[in-house]
């Protein structure tokens, strides 16, 4: 069975690599003038989603000839995964309404997945050169569009935070509100809610500008799995509502996830989860 290399750093690195060279493809895109369409689920495609799909998916076969790669634009063709098989989860342009209407908080996002889990994943905002990446630990970095991707001795180390709960930070997402996560809220009382768009709410996470992040509504597996590869290095992570860490790789409901809840301080995720499972309940 096709794996990774065991030197989850240099995994990293390799799929940030990919992600730079995607974000100057959609850089391109936006510079040159792009055409949209709206999917069947009344979201909208670009030809930048398309452009950064398609070299993501080239050099992935490339680099890992043998490994299956499920992206947003492709994935109701993809091959059925097998049980335990080593994957990558690709969302190469997260956030097109944000792209769209000419804003800089869209990101691509790579994961390596095995045995269900993430192993290492980037996220990267192409407007600004920004990468945060999840290996064996995580890291943040710059890398600009037109210049050489990431390196190893341009990373710097990133951790979650503890958590206090009288001075927490929450996360929520700019344009995907939900009933259920508005409870959630109201329960844990947060100090503080930020708003932030696509994959970006991880990055804060992981990078101890956060504390918690939410999601009740409908995301897919490819928007998730990088996010969680990087806040699960940093130190965090990514579990149900009932206190489950993420799986990846299901196929029921064309790779849907379910309600989700990204934690900074595990110890946070353990006392509050009576308020997580409440969040459920009208």
């Amino acid at each position: 069975m096709p794996s990774f290399p065991a030197d989850a750093d240099a995994l990293a690195l390799t799929l940030a690599a990919i992600a730079h060279g995607a974000g100057a493809r959609i850089l391109e895109s936006r510079a040159q003038g792009f055409a949209t369409r709206t999917k069947d689920d009344g979201s909208p495609c670009s030809d930048a989603d398309i452009a950064a799909e398609t070299f993501i998916s080239g050099a992935l076969a490339r680099a890992f000839p043998h490994v299956s790669v499920i992206s947003e634009e492709s994935a109701d063709a993809a091959a059925p995964l097998g049980e335990g098989q080593a994957f990558f989860l690709v969302d190469p342009l997260d956030g097109t309404r944000d792209f769209v209407a000419g804003g800089s908080e869209f990101t691509v996002n790579i994961a390596a997945v095995v045995a269900g889990r993430p192993i290492a994943g980037v996220i990267h905002t192409p407007a600004d050169g920004r990468f945060w990446i999840g290996g064996a630990a995580a890291y943040a970095t710059t890398a600009p569009a037109g210049g050489p991707p990431p390196a190893r001795h341009n990373l710097r180390p990133i951790r979650t935070r503890p958590a206090s709960r009288e001075g927490l930070t929450a996360l929520a997402s700019a344009r995907h509100g939900d009933p259920e996560t508005d409870r959630f809220l109201a329960a844990l009382a947060p100090r503080e809610r930020r708003s932030a768009s696509s994959a970006l709410k991880f990055c804060l996470i992981a990078a101890g500008e956060a504390d918690v992040y939410p999601r009740f509504g409908r995301t897919m597996q490819w928007d998730v799995a990088a996010g969680d590869a990087l806040v699960s290095a940093a130190g965090g992570l990514v579990t149900t509502p009932d206190g489950v860490r993420l799986t990846y790789g299901n196929t029921t409901g064309g790779f849907a996830n379910g309600p989700f809840i990204a934690w900074g301080d595990p110890a946070l995720a353990r006392d509050a989860a009576p308020i997580a499972a409440a969040g459920r309940r009208p």
